[in-house]
């Protein structure tokens, strides 16, 4: 039986699967963490201790038809000033309660388009971050930058503010899927981007492109990989793209006969993951692509990667707190999401009290599953030594789990005493194969294709 055959077996083609950014994922999230739960989890970090801080700027000038995040549209600069005002105040709030001697481990301004900011407003926010939690030694600041929505006054303003990893969005270089999927950025616009961060010495650079738009094709998608390569990115995360029209209704845009089938997707992602490898990238995970000098190839090699709301990562940091609309916050004891309305979210902080709405606590099970589903995620195999040094778990209940694994995906996954394994012709059975960890009922959440 050839590999495409196996894999229609064990229904890659149909299923439809969470991304495991989180265990459990955030559908599974209930009202049983509020802001006083919140706030306490903040009081708890320890003095000294090293964190993770993700902001969100929900707007952007036009809305993207593919894009599934939480986002406003917004022409004028009024709201969006409102709402750093909202982050200073928030910002001023964690202080408040942080312990002495907390710093940051990594930066990540996201969105939505964080460079809809003025120049003065990105000095403000940044200087109200650094006041309440300090840059820590090798600490990362990185922003979702839209090559359509930056000039040089808020590049200077974001490299005067110490942004060392620029991110930006591609998608695709092809102007009839930029047509359809309501993202028009020429390869011009993003080259001029890119010149501009590289100007001003930030070190590293980001890039995400899609696979499964509309009219792609094998073509398509290497000319557009091939133009990315052009600008030499540091690591590139190659995302599936997810119809999920039921939870973005903006999707409803995107012409669904002009999709590719699963079969044509899985083509579309290793057309394009052989060119990057061709390029001298390490492939990281199931979706991402890093150069050897990259601090992602660096935590995969000393098995210290990582998976969190961003996707992979080689961030070490026990906690990661999350300001603005929807951002959700991870902590040892469970997670925590604010109110992803911004109207919601800006009440809360202006009657000063956080806006979380809803969140999980952490049972020991969560920790153990968590921990096996992250290890598959990014390593493709699970070190049965680990695990029983870790948790409480036996021996005889580990062999157990990995048995009905085996008994699922046959061959497509090794056994021994060392642990499981995910062969590499059975990769893209990853995020299922993660799924027979989830103790997690699934049938109530829509998730996205498995390829």
């Amino acid at each position: 039986m050839n590999q495409e055959s196996q894999l229609t077996r064990l229904g890659l083609f149909d299923a439809r699967v969470p991304r495991y950014t989180s265990y459990p994922t955030a559908p599974h999230f209930s009202d049983s963490v509020g802001p006083a739960q919140f706030a306490e989890w903040i009081e708890a970090i320890p003095a000294g201790s090293s964190i993770s801080l993700y902001m969100h700027v929900p707007f952007c000038r036009t809305l993207c038809w593919f894009c599934a995040c939480r986002t406003q549209g917004t022409q004028s600069d009024d709201p969006v000033r409102a709402y750093a005002e909202v982050l200073l105040a928030e910002l001023k709030m964690l202080k408040e309660r942080l312990a002495p001697g907390v710093t940051l481990s990594r930066l990540h301004w996201g969105g939505g388009t964080p460079t809809l900011m003025p120049p003065d407003m990105i000095r403000r926010v940044a200087a109200a971050v650094y006041e309440a939690v300090p840059m820590g030694e090798g600490a990362e600041f990185s922003v979702e930058i839209d090559p359509n929505e930056i000039d040089d006054a808020r590049m200077d303003a974001l490299a005067e503010s110490g942004l060392n990893r620029a991110s930006i969005g591609v998608q695709d270089f092809d102007p009839e899927i930029q047509k359809v999927i309501g993202r028009e950025q020429s390869y011009e616009v993003t080259a001029g981007a890119v010149a501009m961060i590289r100007a001003r010495g930030v070190a590293s650079l980001n890039a995400d492109i899609l696979y499964g738009l509309p009219h792609q094709t094998e073509a398509r998608i290497s000319e557009s990989v091939n133009k990315l390569l052009s600008l030499r990115p540091d690591r590139v995360a190659l995302y599936g793209y997810a119809h999920v029209p039921w939870m973005a209704r903006r999707q409803v845009m995107i012409p669904t006969d002009h999709l590719p089938t699963p079969q044509e997707r899985l083509q579309l992602f290793e057309t394009a993951r052989r060119l990057f490898v061709a390029a001298g990238y390490d492939e990281i995970g199931i979706d991402h692509f890093a150069l050897p000098t990259d601090g992602l190839a660096r935590a995969l090699k000393a098995g210290q990667l990582k998976r969190n709301f961003q996707g992979y990562t080689d961030d070490q940091a026990p906690v990661l707190v999350g300001l603005g609309a929807s951002s959700i916050s991870r902590f040892p004891q469970g997670f925590a999401q604010n109110a992803p309305a911004t109207s919601a979210h800006t009440q809360a902080i202006r009657a000063a009290r956080f806006s979380t709405v809803r969140g999980h606590v952490f049972t020991p099970e969560d920790l153990l599953r968590a921990r096996l589903i992250e290890a598959i995620m990014c390593d493709f195999r699970i070190d049965a030594e680990e695990i029983l040094r870790s948790f409480s778990i036996t021996p005889a209940r580990l062999a157990e789990m990995f048995a009905a694994t085996k008994a699922v995906f046959g061959e497509m996954v090794e056994i021994s005493p060392a642990g499981l394994f995910i062969p590499e012709p059975a990769r893209p059975l990853t995020r299922m194969i993660a799924r027979s960890f989830d103790a997690y009922d699934l049938s109530k959440s829509g998730h996205s294709s498995a390829i």
